[in-house]
């Protein structure tokens, strides 16, 4: 199947189009009494999937031997069975066996070491070469068993800027999606080691990218994905593609990194990020931040408006214990936190963003301070090096008309970026030897 695509940077697909040119690419794909796995984003990404997901599943259904749908969350929190209803139907209380015969909806077990599976090993220098020099130790790589299982493997997901990656999208459903934690914390430290805001929006192959490329390839079968670039904001789809992950990406992350950026002529002193409700938890919340820390001025504020988020992280609880820190905090006292899941640390690093640490002094000092306004008490807030902010006395729509404010609604969504194409106060990419290669 060569890569095939409709529509464009600002174009609007209309169902029966949608419906028309996806029913016709799965027509001709060869899947006939063979096993067929899905793999769609969890609720975190903002995607019209039940549209999608009715079209793939009457396309398939019937002809394949066996249909099972999996839930990419990477090392998210599993979902609930109303919240997957609502996902994928639209309604929380929908019967998923009534809305989907013959098909299976479940989730990535990614801490049950028995639902993985090893397809490879990516050895040390090959791991050196990848990350551009950034990591030296070479990592197993495991997948959803029921996904290495399937003869033919069609991930379904939108393409838009990533803290880790660049772009998200494309093998990133393999990798991290359906992955197990360690190798996805390699690759999330070494985006870390690069920095959130030199890395996002990137439609490149990055080191990142080149290293889920890499442990994608090594999952048996066939591998397709629709590949998709929604309109900010919206659940309009404005171009589609299907091909292979690597081309389906490419032709949407070219379209997605115009069509999910905003740029500004001066840096913003302060930002208010107001967070949907589609995050849960600061972990998933933080894109508040990343999508906006590039055009934030050097001194100035974001600060993550979110009351209804109660918790820090629903999963990972060792960022109670290190709290948030840029990312030379880390990579200069190495031997203290290297036990520490490298993705938690890289967690931290892009929610605190750029930095500087003196290990003589002990002194840290961030380019911009960040705050939250949420359900997270203030002891809480300050024993993880964040500021707090009682939501209670934010007016959103009052704090739209202060001077010095940018007011982001529906955050997560674009990324912010400075017309110049540097970051206020940093001082330019870093290096390939940048960081402390492990």
């Amino acid at each position: 199947m060569g890569c095939q695509t409709i529509g464009g940077a600002g174009c609007t697909i209309g169902p029966e189009e949608l419906d028309g040119f996806l029913s016709e690419q799965l027509a001709g794909l060869d899947v006939d009494g063979r096993s067929v796995a899905l793999v769609i984003p969890d609720d975190t990404r903002s995607c019209p999937l039940p549209r999608l997901l009715r079209i793939v599943h009457r396309s398939l259904v019937g002809r394949v031997r066996e249909l099972v749908c999996v839930i990419a969350l990477g090392t998210h929190e599993y979902m609930g069975p109303a919240r997957i209803a609502e996902w994928t139907t639209g309604d929380p209380g929908a019967d998923l066996a009534e809305a989907f015969p013959g098909m299976e909806i479940v989730n990535h077990e990614w801490r049950d070491p028995s639902a993985l599976v090893r397809v490879g090993r990516i050895g040390d220098e090959r791991m050196a070469e990848l990350s551009g020099g950034r990591l030296s130790e070479g990592s197993d790589v495991l997948v959803n068993r029921r996904v290495a299982e399937a003869d033919v493997k069609l991930v379904i997901g939108p393409v838009l800027p990533h803290e880790v990656v660049g772009m998200s999208g494309g093998n990133k459903y393999f990798i991290p999606g359906v992955a197990q934690e360690g190798f996805i914390s390699r690759t999330h430290w070494v985006g870390a080691l690069i920095t959130s805001s030199h890395i996002i929006g990137a439609p490149a192959v990055t080191p990142v990218r080149a290293m889920i490329d890499e442990g994608a390839a090594m999952v048996p079968g066939e591998r397709y994905c629709i590949a998709f670039v929604v309109r900010s904001h919206t659940t309009e789809l404005e171009s589609v593609s299907i091909g292979t992950p690597e081309d389906a990406w490419h032709a949407q992350a070219r379209i997605g990194a115009r069509t999910h950026v905003e740029y500004v002529d001066e840096p913003m002193p302060t930002v208010l990020s107001l967070i949907p409700d589609r995050y849960h938890d600061i972990w998933t919340a933080a894109k508040g931040f990343y999508k906006t820390e590039p055009a934030v001025a050097a001194g100035g504020e974001v600060i993550v408006y979110a009351p209804h988020i109660t918790e820090v992280s629903q999963v990972h609880a060792e960022i109670y214990e290190i709290g948030y820190h840029c990312r030379d905090y880390f990579v200069k006292q190495w031997d203290r936190f290297k036990q520490v899941p490298w993705g938690v640390l890289a967690h931290s690093t892009h929610l605190r963003g750029l930095g500087s640490y003196d290990p003589r002094t002990g002194v840290e000092a961030d380019r911009v301070r960040v705050s939250l306004a949420t359900g997270i008490p203030r002891e809480v807030c300050e024993s993880i090096n964040l500021g707090y902010y009682d939501p209670a006395t934010i007016d959103p729509g009052e704090w739209a008309g202060r001077d010095g404010v940018t007011v982001v609604p529906d955050a997560g969504e674009v990324l912010y970026r400075l017309h110049s194409g540097g970051i206020d106060g940093a001082d330019g990419p870093f290096p390939v030897t940048s960081g402390r290669p492990v």
